[in-house]
């Protein structure tokens, strides 16, 4: 498992619509090493903190196994790394696989698994597609978050290695199922609701789809 390149970005103004948007979502890879610091990456800056960005979404990760995928479904020549926005390109780490709380040893930062990437309209933005968040939910291939748990240094071909797998067993891609496809999983649910990794935003969405048991 590994990084492929590491992605940053600034705040930018797009058209949209005939309206102008404010982004973060164009990432392009650095070269050499950054920082990896408690809310994001030395040189990255989310543009709407309201729902992105904040310790438990300080780096979004993204499989670099999900672009070919990404080039045939949407008939592109050329689908550059960072092209959803992510930081880290991974090589290793599917969904399927990596568990809701699992921490991570990347260069000589420490990272925690915190949950699935859930996507807005600036993503359909970024592909100039409207129908782009409906495709990238329907896949499954969402990527993650991460937050930092010890800051450090962190560049392209770091070697990602798990230094605790999370016992509870809860996938990112379970989160995504019950968010897109499998919302009355009640077994999943009620381990999800109660997975002290996942954000409390999370848990509290999900526990509202719990049933009361009968009297």
């Amino acid at each position: 498992m590994k990084l492929v390149p590491v992605n940053v970005g600034r705040p930018r103004e797009v058209e949209w619509h005939g309206g102008s948007v404010r982004t973060s979502i164009w990432k392009v890879p650095i070269s050499g090493r950054i920082r990896a610091n408690r809310l994001n990456l030395e040189g990255d800056e989310q543009s709407d903190l309201s729902v992105h960005g904040g310790p438990e979404k300080a780096v979004y990760a993204y499989p670099s196994e999900h672009y070919e995928y990404w080039h045939r479904q949407l008939s592109l020549s050329d689908l550059p790394w960072a092209s959803f926005g992510e930081n880290f390109t991974t090589q290793g780490l599917l969904e399927e696989e990596v568990r809701i709380g699992d921490r991570l040893r990347v260069g000589s930062a420490d990272f925690a698994v915190t949950q699935p990437r859930m996507p807005c309209y600036k993503l359909g933005v970024r592909f100039g597609r409207d129908d782009m968040v409906k495709r990238f939910l329907a896949s499954g291939r969402t990527g993650f978050y991460l937050a930092v748990l010890t800051e450090g240094e962190v560049g392209a071909g770091d070697s990602i290695a798990f230094t605790a797998r999370d016992e509870h067993g809860v996938t990112v891609a379970d989160i995504t199922a019950l968010y897109a496809r499998d919302a009355d999983n009640q077994g999943l649910l009620q381990r999800a609701v109660a997975l002290p990794a996942l954000p409390e935003s999370w848990r509290d969405y999900l526990g509202k789809r719990l049933w009361e048991p009968d009297a």
